[in-house]
């Protein structure tokens, strides 16, 4: 049987959804079997290609974000959000209270450290976004793992159910931290 592929990303985030997928203990050895990593950010692959299971972490906030999830959606069968700034914005979207401007004012020119700031502008810099989005509204998302993190059995199981050929709906009662 050919291994299912997969290609992760992080957007704008702690990497705390990943972390709990390392969580997932002596399984992962069982894991390793039956998948292979097509791209994450624990590899040193820049470019998407096709896999079977996307899979994003955090909000979409810049418009490197924005590239990043629209190049996964156009490489994947199924992607699936994993913790609550890719399913609702999360922590990160509490910046949405504010205009840009007024984000960008704060802190880069009137923080009390700060003297003679600026607000940077450079082309290597991702451009933020007027407002934080979750994953879902920029590209089709197809389940979720919901959670700050989704505990390592939430992941366990979401990842189990697909590798069963079924879209995986988290139970209630396993969305708890371990």
């Amino acid at each position: 049987m050919d291994k299912v592929k997969i290609a992760t990303a992080w957007l704008d985030c702690c990497s705390g959804c990943h972390m709990s997928f390392l969580d997932i203990d002596e399984a992962i050895v069982d894991l390793a079997s039956k998948v292979e990593f097509a791209r994450s950010p624990i590899t040193d692959i820049k470019q998407f290609t096709p896999v079977d299971v996307g899979i994003v972490e955090g909000s979409v906030s810049n418009t490197e974000n924005e590239e990043v999830i629209k190049a996964l959606r156009a490489n994947c069968k199924i992607l699936m959000a994993w913790g609550d700034c890719a399913c609702f914005g999360g922590l990160f979207a509490l910046r949405n209270l504010f205009t840009k401007e007024e984000i960008l004012q704060r802190g880069f020119v009137d923080t009390e450290s700060t003297q003679d700031g600026h607000i940077p502008s450079s082309d290597e810099l991702p451009a933020l976004l007027d407002q934080v989005k979750p994953v879902n509204q920029v590209v089709k998302v197809d389940c979720y793992v919901p959670g700050c993190p989704p505990s390592a059995t939430a992941i366990g199981y979401a990842l189990g159910e697909l590798l069963e050929g079924r879209i995986p709906v988290v139970p209630a009662d396993i969305m708890t931290f371990d």
